[in-house]
Formats: structure tokens, C-alpha cells, sequence
């Protein structure tokens, strides 16, 4: 059958069994949206091309599936680029469809013409101009083919206005295979048995998780490792919930706020596994005081990952789950001859990892006067029992999140972890809902970074979007407040927010429900009440000003070099 280009779009995304569109119309696009209609899928109107492009990503880490962001030339393209910077650092499948001008103006500055494909070139993991009409099919599986595979990330498929219009023959690939393109999934052989043959020696290892467990869905292969080596569990921010919190052997998440229990214990271990993550500055510290006594193991789907910040001993190029599951074959199949079990062989390490969770826990004083943050988190978590899907900004209120939430499965914790870009949240959070209706979604928020997505407030009233935006109201952008304080005596210099909206009233204006809590006795209360609204919720919580994050490395140091209060 013969189709317009705007046709073979929405019919190769019905094959692609995308049920939600996150997008913002305009001329460069209006073709596909005059199509839209006869297509089943869900367009969600966005207020803003960046809010558009975080709940696609947040739709794509809630669910697991690929999310798509439609936007149009010029502005609506270059407006998404945060977001998809965001999704790219963070590994998030999202594929963008942006408008162009017809192509013979591309390159003669017409209104609304940027290069896009030259802009996101550094921040994807691929994208294409489509300059034939023929090829369009073709473009659009090898995008989501890119998006989902190997380590995933946003592809950007950019679409002059004149190939929506053209019309060719559609026939849609049924399978997709590039030369150039293969991800290795299942680990060498010698590799595992080299891992397997160190982990039955070593009587100090500890599990360092990365995001990559979350996306090949390794929760439940990592849980059985610890648990069946007895080894102690950390993970990065990004990967929190892929071990549950109210296991014994979780130390929390380690880095640059992370807990006194994982960074001593990754510090003092002799060998750490290393599972889908790349060793970022935000958890390593100085990199020649990291680990210095441990033999490391890294395992990643991204050869490019391994050995790119950190000596490695022993390099696994291999997805996470292929290599868990591999790793269980071989110790199962030859379990270690007259050896102590592992609970035996590391009793005396996982009673030092126990004393230091007691002997420095998380910990902050609530007596009354100001709510302290953590608290708020704390009730929030046991209102849910850690069942709910938490977003958040980027800031204090993220690490205030991620230290005292009990996160206790995966896909439960959407943040910006590579980028730290504010304002992600709240359209995350809308993303969230829209991918798990039946699931309690909320935006823990700051003052400062949710007045950056505010407008869509209005997104999430529309489409009858339940979410709950708890603020962590302190009238100061956070977490430089706190920088400035530690390290620059005080001079807090544009990071106070001397004039703040009433929350209650933004709420109320969009159609909103809003409630402000002063007081410490109030928060379990008012926080229930807003939990079990069937509607968009504002809580705005004014909190202890000046509360810190602890602990906290300083820049430069090593992760035992801990400001502890």
C-alpha cells in the first residue's frame, strides 16, 4: 500500500507497539499530527518540548519499553536537547522524531531550521536525517532496534516536512541487522570461570551495582548472587531498587553521598564485583586512593566502559543478566571442594560491614522546631512501605531520596544521574504514571528545580495524572547553599529564592489539589490525605533551611574522607 511519509511514521510506531507519544505540534510537524487521529496511539500534549522529552524518558525508565518524544524544527528541537543529553548519559531508550524544513531550504538558514543532527550528534547514541521517503521504514526499526540494544540510549530521527509529504510503497522490516552494529550479550566462558574462581577466594567482596542491572532486568539474578555468596551489596544512584533495601546485606549506595558502610566497605574490600556500571567521579572520589587494595571485576555490555576510569583485573563484556545467569551455572555446576561455604568464609567480613552501618548510620534529629527533609522522606517511604515510584529533582531533595527511601524493587527510582539536570522530575513523574497507571508515582522536589517544569502542572491535570509532588521547600537552591557554606564561607551568592509562589495557590490555578505543612506533627497526616487523592497533588513541606546532605566527600578527596554532619 501506498502511504505519506507522516503515514509510514505512525504505522511503523503501531508496530513497534508504542501505545503513548509525548510531543508539542508546529509547522514542521503538522503533517504528522494531522494523521495522528487515525492511529492508536495516546498523544500526550506537554507544555514545553523539555517536559515532552523527560516524560518519554521517564515513561521509557518506568516501564522498561522505548519511549517516544515527538517535537517540531528549530525551537521544539532544540528546546528537547536537555532532556535527551539527559537520557543519553543516562542510558534511557528513547526515540525522538523532530520536524525539519523541507529539504531543499536545509542549510539556507529558514525559519525555524537548526541543524539538529549536528547539535545531538555528542548526546545520542545515533540519529538520522531522512532525506528519501523510501528509507523512512527502514530508519525508524533500526531506531528503536539502536534505542533498545546493547547499552541503550536516545536515537534522534529527524524528518524534513516535504518527506512526510512524499509518498512510496510502505513495507515495514520485519527483523533488522546492521554490520556494524553487533552487542556482545553473553559473556566469554573463561572469563566466568575466571570470576567464579576469584569469588570463591576472596573473603572480603562486595557487589557494586550499576544501572546497567536495571535495564537487562538482573534484579532477581543479582539477589540470588549476593544472597547465595553472602556478599554485601552496594549500588549507585542509579540503581537503586535493584537490590532490596530490608536485606541484610544492602549497605546502601555508595560515592560522593553515599552511606559510611559502602564507602568504607568498597574502600577495604578484596575484590569487587563491579556489574553494569562505569565508575563515575561521583562515586570513585580521587581515583588513585579508590579501592587500592581490591582486585576488580567489571562487567558491562559497553566494552568502551571498561577500564576507561579504573584499572580493571578482570574485563567482561557481556549484557548483566547473560553474565549473572552464566555465573550461577558455573558455580552451581562446581561448587569449590572441601572449601568453607561463603556465609563461613565471610562471617568475619560481614560482621565489620555490620558494625559500620551501626556504628555510623544515616541519622539527623528530629525534635520538634523545623521538619527536618529526611523525615519527610522516611514517612513518605513508610506510607508506601516502598512500593511506590519515586522521581525526583536534582539537588538535596534527590539525595535526601536516595539516602532514606526503602527502595525494594527495580524500576521504583527515576533521577538524573549523568546529567543532574533540575526540573527532570515532575515530567518524569507524569511519564511514570502514564507507563504504570495502578502504581502511587511522586515527584520529591526542591523549590528551586520544580519551578522549572511548573508549567506542566497543567500536563498532568489534563490527563487526569494522580501524580504527588512533595516539595522540600528550604527557599534556597539547595545543594550549592551547601557548597557554599562548606567551602566558600558562606557567601551565598544567588542561591537564595527571596520570592517564591504560594504553591497552594499554583496548584489550585491548574486545577490542582495544594497543601502546606509547617509543622512536624502535620506531615504524616496531610501526606496520607494528598497519597490517597485521586488527582494531581502539590504538598509544598517548609523545611529546616539550612539542613546539609551528610555524608558528604569533598571534591578531590578520597570516599573515606567523609564530612559525617
Amino acid at each position: 500500500m501506498e502511504l505519506t511519509g507522516a503515514q509510514i511514521l505512525l504505522e511503523s510506531l503501531r508496530r513497534e507497539d508504542v501505545d503513548v507519544v509525548f510531543g508539542f505540534p508546529g509547522g514542521a510537524v503538522i503533517d504528522i499530527y494531522d494523521q495522528l487521529p487515525n492511529y492508536p496511539l495516546r498523544h500526550v500534549l506537554a507544555r514545553h518540548e523539555q517536559g515532552a522529552i523527560h516524560a518519554a524518558d521517564g515513561y521509557a525508565r518506568a516501564s522498561g519499553r522505548v519511549g517516544v518524544c515527538l517535537v517540531t524544527s528549530g525551537p521544539g528541537a532544540t528546546n528537547a536537547v536537555t532532556g535527551i543529553a539527559t537520557a543519553y548519559m543516562d542510558s534511557v531508550p528513547v526515540v525522538i522524531i523532530t520536524g525539519q524544513v523541507p529539504t531543499p531550504l536545509i542549510g539556507n538558514d529558514a525559519f525555524q531550521e537548526v541543524d539538529i543532527v549536528g547539535i545531538t550528534r555528542p548526546c545520542t547514541k545515533h540519529n538520522y536525517l531522512v532525506k528519501d521517503v523510501r528509507d523512512l521504514a527502514g530508519v525508524i526499526k533500526e531506531a528503536f532496534y539502536l534505542a533498545a540494544t546493547g547499552r541503550p540510549g536516545p536515537v534522534l530521527i529527524d524528518l524534513p516536512k516535504d518527506v512526510q509529504q512524499a509518498k512510496c510503497e510502505y513495507k515495514y522490516p520485519k527483523t533488522i541487522k546492521m554490520r556494524s552494529y553487533n552487542p556482545t550479550y553473553t559473556p566469554n566462558p573463561k572469563q566466568v570461570a575466571k570470576v567464579a574462581d576469584v569469588l570463591r577466594k576472596a573473603k572480603k567482596p562486595i557487589i557494586y551495582a550499576g544501572g546497567g542491572v536495571i535495564a537487562s532486568t538482573a534484579g532477581d539474578d543479582l539477589v540470588w548472587l549476593a544472597r547465595s555468596q553472602q556478599m554485601p551489596v552496594t549500588a549507585t544512584l542509579m540503581a537503586l531498587g535493584c537490590f532490596p533495601a530490608n536485606d541484610p546485606l544492602w549497605v546502601g549506595m555508595l560515592g560522593m553521598h553515599g552511606t559510611y558502610a559502602a564507602n568504607m566497605a568498597i574502600s577495604h574490600a578484596d575484590l569487587i564485583l563491579a556489574i553494569g556500571t562505569r565508575f563515575d567521579d561521583r562515586v570513585t572520589g580521587k581515583l588513585s586512593e579508590f579501592a587500592k587494595n581490591a582486585k576488580i571485576v567489571h562487567i558491562d555490555i559497553d566494552p568502551t566502559s571498561i577500564q576507561k576510569n579504573v584499572p580493571v583485573h578482570i574485563p567482561v563484556v557481556a549484557d548483566c543478566k547473560s553474565f549473572l545467569s552464566a555465573l550461577r551455572g558455573h558455580l552451581e555446576a562446581a561448587p569449590a571442594e572441601d572449601a568453607p561455604a561463603p556465609g563461613e568464609r565471610h562471617a568475619a567480613w560481614l560482621g565489620t560491614v555490620a558494625e559500620w552501618k551501626t556504628e555510623k548510620p544515616l541519622t539527623y534529629d528530629q525534635n520538634g522546631g523545623a521538619i527536618k527533609p529526611q523525615y519527610v522522606v522516611e514517612v513518605i517511604s513508610r506510607l508506601t512501605k516502598g512500593e511506590a515510584v519515586i522521581t525526583t529533582e536534582v539537588g538535596q531533595n534527590q539525595m535526601w531520596a536516595a539516602q532514606f527511601y526503602q527502595f525494594i524493587r527495580p524500576r521504583s527510582f527515576i533521577s538524573s544521574g549523568g546529567l543532574g539536570t533540575m526540573g527532570f522530575g515532575f515530567p518524569a513523574a507524569i511519564g511514570a504514571q502514564m507507563a504504570c497507571p495502578d502504581r502511587l508515582v511522586i515527584d520529591v522536589a526542591g523549590d528551586g528545580s520544580i519551578q522549572m517544569c511548573i508549567q506542566e502542572l497543567a500536563t498532568a491535570v489534563c490527563y487526569d495524572l494522580p501524580v504527588k509532588i512533595v516539595i522540600l521547600n528550604n527557599g534556597y537552591l539547595g545543594m550549592v547553599r551547601q557548597w557554599q557554606e562548606l567551602f566558600y564561607k558562606k557567601n551565598y551568592c544567588a542561591t537564595c529564592l527571596d520570592v517564591a509562589p504560594d504553591f497552594v495557590k499554583l496548584a489550585e490555578a491548574y486545577g490542582a489539589a495544594g497543601y502546606r505543612v509547617t509543622d512536624p506533627a502535620q506531615v504524616e497526616s496531610v501526606l496520607a490525605e494528598a497519597f490517597a487523592l485521586p488527582k494531581t497533588v502539590i504538598v509544598d513541606v517548609v523545611i529546616d533551611r539550612e539542613e546539609n546532605v551528610a555524608p558528604m566527600v569533598p571534591a578531590g578527596k578520597s570516599i573515606t574522607e567523609m564530612i559525617l554532619v
